[in-house]
């Protein structure tokens, strides 16, 4: 489930985020996700952030984003959009989609940050992830697991940018 950190990952992030944006140059596409921190411990798959300006662009553009493997999932946030590429049976990139009014308040990018600066938070969370990945009995499980560090870290992060506390997962 977990792999150790690749180097090669910010190089995956740059390629499926170049493609992004040649479909829609006025996306901004970010690095999020466990893969965005240096040795972080993650499942190999890039996540990305996408800002646009309404998920109207989304569904106007899903045939070019389908021509490059990008795929609707079954299931997912209400929030946002989210497209997968699988490679294989595994998904290798997961990109959300955040309108403009959202980009500034998302969890996913709010929790990047604040490990990106904060160590011992970052230490705590791959703790966390080990051990989840070690005895959950799949995917939800594992997620369900980290929920309460997760919870925790993003609380304080929203609270030191003055934002209101919000639930991390999505339904």
């Amino acid at each position: 489930m977990l792999v150790e950190y690749d180097p090669r990952w910010p190089e995956s992030f740059t390629l499926a985020a170049a493609e992004l944006s040649e479909i829609e140059p006025s996306w901004i596409v970010e690095h999020i996700g466990s893969t965005a921190i240096p040795g972080m411990a993650a499942k190999p798959a890039i996540d990305l952030a996408v800002r646009v300006g309404s998920f109207a662009e989304v569904d106007d553009r899903f045939e070019s984003l389908a021509s490059l493997g990008w795929l609707r999932i079954a299931r997912g946030p209400k929030a946002h959009r989210v497209l997968v590429r699988q490679e294989g049976p595994r998904r290798a990139d997961i990109a959300h989609f955040f309108t403009a009014q959202q980009w500034e308040t998302c969890n996913q990018r709010i929790f990047r940050d604040w490990l990106l600066t904060h160590p011992q938070d970052a230490a705590r969370y791959l703790d966390v992830k080990r051990a989840a990945a070690e005895a959950a009995t799949g995917m939800p499980d594992y997620t369900a697991r980290k929920t309460a560090v997760v919870q925790d870290i993003v609380d304080r992060a929203r609270a030191a940018r003055g934002l209101p506390l919000v639930d991390v997962w999505e339904t």
